[in-house]
């Protein structure tokens, strides 16, 4: 089997588990397991389901990476008196150990993780921590999660980009909402715009 028709069966069967398994490196895997099973016609060897357990496991003990900007970016809104709240989707304990292996843990005043970023998601997050959706600045690398839930709670929102996106998180189309929602380049630019937006607010 090619690379494209893996892919393309592995994202099949990742869309099939995804209300069992939910997201995550653990999901991925078992995933992997299952589409190599069924590529193979079930002749795959013990072996290399092994090789496929171990290359999940690699990419959970794998060191995190901090993005260009972000230790700044959160120290100068953390000292503008923005209240910080992180909101991650995937498996519990794999967000948990990212995020003390970050360092960033304490620039945050909540954490929140779930299994899935929507509109009910946020809305309920927010009204947990009495936020008014209108006065909620969501910064993010994925439309279809971070950014246009956020949009139509009345909330604000910056896209930055990464340069690998899942299939899952694509959208067709960019939002549309004068003012309140801000393509970004870099994780630097994000304090600047969040204190031209909350003037506006």
């Amino acid at each position: 089997h090619d690379a494209a028709e893996v892919e393309r069966v592995l994202f099949a069967t990742e869309m099939r588990n995804l209300e069992l398994y939910g997201y995550g490196v653990k999901s991925f895997t078992l995933s992997a397991v299952e589409t190599a099973i069924d590529l193979t016609e079930g002749r795959i060897g013990t072996d290399e389901i092994r090789h496929l357990i171990e290359l999940g496991r690699e990419m959970l003990a794998h060191p995190v990476e901090l993005l260009d900007g972000v230790v700044e970016t959160l120290a100068e809104l953390s000292a503008a008196d923005h209240p910080l709240i992180l909101i991650t989707k995937g498996d519990l304990r794999d967000q948990e150990r990212k995020l003390a292996k970050s360092g960033l843990a304490d620039r945050f005043r909540h954490v929140e993780i779930v299994s899935e970023k929507d509109a009910a998601t946020y809305a309920r997050i927010l009204q947990k921590h009495a936020v008014d959706p209108r006065r909620f600045f969501m910064v993010g690398n994925s439309l279809k999660s971070d950014i246009l839930p956020v949009l139509a709670l009345g909330g604000g929102g910056a896209h930055v980009p990464y340069p690998l996106t899942w299939q899952h998180e694509l959208v067709d189309t960019a939002p549309v909402a004068d003012g309140r929602f801000f393509p970004l380049g870099s994780l630097r630019d994000v304090p600047a715009v969040v204190r031209g937006w909350a003037a506006s607010v």
